[in-house]
C-alpha cells in the first residue's frame, strides 16, 4: 500500500485523489476498493463518497487529474521542428513522446487499465485531453510526410503508432519475457518501416 507520509499537509480530498492514483494505477479499477482507498488515505469510506458519490467519479477524477499532467516539452518539440530530415524527425518525436509518457509511469499504467475496463467513459476523457497531444506532434511531422520522407499520410496515426509502442511496451515485455527488447528497439523496428 502507497504511503501516506508525504501527503500530510494535504486536505483530506488530495490525500484521496493522490492515494487513489497510486492504488488504481497499481491494480487498476476492480482491483482496489474505496475501503482500502480510505484506510491507505486516512479517511473514512463516507469521506471519500462525500467527495466522489460513486468509486466511478472518483476513477474518473483520477483520470482527469493524471491526464492534465501530462505536457509537452518546448525543448523537445524544437528539437523536432529543427530535425534536418525524417528520420531524425520521427527519433526526436518517439523521444518526446516516450519523455511525456513515461515520465509519469502510473498515468501511463491508469490509461493501460483504463482502456480495458471503463472504455466507454475513458475514450471521451482521453480523446479531450490527449487530442491536444497527438494534433501538435503530428503538426512537427507533416512537413516530413509531405517531403516523402516519412511513409504514412498522416502524422497522426504516426503519433497513434508511437504511443501504442511507449504504452505497450511493458505489457509485451512482461508476457514475452523478451531480454533486450525496450521502447526503442520496438521503435528502430517501426522506424525502418516509416522512413526512406
Amino acid at each position: 500500500m502507497p504511503e501516506s507520509k508525504g501527503l500530510a499537509g494535504l486536505d483530506a480530498g488530495e490525500r484521496i485523489l493522490a492515494i487513489a492514483t497510486s492504488l488504481l494505477a497499481l491494480h487498476g479499477y476492480n482491483g482496489v476498493s474505496t475501503r482500502e482507498i480510505a484506510s491507505a488515505a486516512q479517511v473514512n469510506e463516507v469521506t471519500i463518497f462525500r467527495h466522489y458519490p460513486r468509486k466511478h467519479d472518483l476513477y474518473l477524477a483520477v483520470m482527469k487529474s493524471g491526464l492534465r499532467q501530462l505536457h509537452l516539452r518546448g525543448d523537445l518539440l524544437a528539437g523536432i521542428a529543427e530535425a534536418s530530415d525524417g528520420q531524425t524527425a520521427i527519433a526526436r518525436t518517439f523521444d518526446l513522446i516516450a519523455r511525456t509518457l513515461m515520465e509519469k509511469p502510473e498515468i501511463l499504467r491508469l490509461m493501460q487499465y483504463s482502456a480495458l475496463e471503463l472504455s466507454a467513459d475513458f475514450d471521451p476523457l482521453a480523446r479531450r485531453h490527449l487530442s491536444e497531444f497527438v494534433e501538435v506532434a503530428a503538426r512537427y511531422l507533416e512537413p516530413w510526410i509531405e517531403k516523402g520522407e516519412l511513409r504514412c499520410k498522416s502524422g497522426k496515426t504516426l503519433i497513434f503508432t508511437l504511443v501504442a509502442i511507449v504504452a505497450s511496451y511493458s505489457s509485451v515485455q512482461r508476457i514475452f519475457s523478451a531480454e533486450g527488447l525496450d521502447p526503442c528497439v520496438m521503435f528502430e523496428i517501426c522506424s525502418s518501416l516509416c522512413t526512406n
